[in-house]
């Protein structure tokens, strides 16, 4: 075993042995109901992402975000990292008990900390170093979530850092614009990938990350995007089968699975007592463009039908891609909501 290796094993290990000390009260209560029943017998909550108002990798800082949420009457809020060293230059004291008092000002929950995928990428990574990396970046990540009283730590699933596409983002790899090169809509897929060996390092390391989310007191949400890890609902299974562990929970993004054409309530049934967390998208009916909230094919209805089906009672929160009349959208979908909801 290498040093890495041992390093890597002890950290698990260290994580593993401090989230079993923990108070029952500082674990929230994860390992003894499901998934979806965090909040059993109350009504799902509607929420609204920060990058809503402010630029997904504008980074910080976060209280005009926090402002226009918070007097727009929502429940809650997603703050997210953009960079890694924004940890340093942000994220401490005294910033965090300015967000503190400003969210309690407005009576805004962090219904999730968020850590951008560019800032935990080498999570997928088969390099050692890289991959310990962004597991220090995610555990921080969990620290300041608690310090902010959010319940969950959230990430996008990330892709095999082997798999290069027209745009940088990978899941975005259909985004081409007409006359590029790109149009046939290309991956690279290296010769001698082997997607055994980066499932299995993945595994492994989403197992860590979960361990440290239940050191400090949260939950792991892990979001699907096309061409991820964890692409959809039964991805998704196939992971927690894997990891059996309550703390470990998915965040359904409808409009990502609507994009890979399958049928986002379906998805819903399918993620079932797994699911801690939902992003509210629309989709145009070509399946390229996260239209404005009720002016696509997403069907809401459907989408409201399975999750109380389900007994889900968790955030429902929108995340918007960049529209002219964002505030106008972003209202129309919280109403929306809160009809469907009843």
């Amino acid at each position: 075993m290498t040093s890495k290796e041992q390093l890597s094993r002890r950290s698990f290990v260290k994580a593993a042995a401090a989230s079993a000390l923990l108070p029952s009260a500082l674990t929230r209560g994860f390992a003894s109901e499901s998934s979806s029943k965090t909040r059993k017998g109350q009504k799902m909550k509607v929420g609204s992402v920060s990058w809503n108002f402010r630029g997904i990798g504008a980074g910080p800082p976060m209280d005009e975000p926090i402002e226009i949420i918070g007097e727009m009457g929502f429940d809650g809020i997603e703050l997210i990292v953009s960079r890694p060293e924004d940890l340093d230059t942000y994220w401490k004291e005294p910033v965090l008990s300015r967000l503190r008092k400003k969210l309690d000002k407005y009576h805004l929950e962090v219904s999730q900390f968020v850590l951008f995928q560019y800032a935990v990428e080498g999570l997928s990574s088969l390099d050692d170093d890289e991959r310990n990396r962004s597991l220090g970046v995610f555990e921080r990540g969990c620290k300041i979530g608690a310090a902010l009283n959010a319940p969950i730590i959230n990430i996008v699933a990330p892709w095999a850092r082997e798999l290069k596409g027209p745009r940088e983002y990978l899941p975005r790899y259909y985004a081409v614009t007409k006359g590029e090169p790109e149009v046939k809509y290309h991956i690279d897929i290296p010769k001698g990938f082997d997607f055994n060996a980066v499932w299995e390092k993945f595994v492994e390391t989403i197992r860590t990350a979960t361990a440290m989310a239940k050191a400090n007191g949260l939950r792991f949400s892990l979001e699907n995007h096309t061409h991820t890890l964890a692409p959809d609902s039964m991805a998704f299974r196939l992971l927690w089968d894997r990891i059996k562990d309550p703390a470990l929970g998915m965040n359904l993004d409808i409009g990502w699975i609507q994009l890979q054409r399958e049928y986002p309530p379906l998805a819903i049934y399918q993620a079932a007592d797994h699911l801690i967390n939902v992003h509210i998208r629309d989709i145009d009916g070509v399946g390229l463009r996260f239209v404005g909230i009720g002016e696509g094919v997403m069907d809401y209805p459907g989408v409201m039908k399975a999750l109380k089906d389900i007994g889900y009672s968790g955030y429902l929160t929108i995340e918007q891609d960049g529209v002219p009349d964002m505030k106008g959208v972003v209202t129309h979908g919280r109403d929306m909501l809160r009809r469907l909801i009843g």
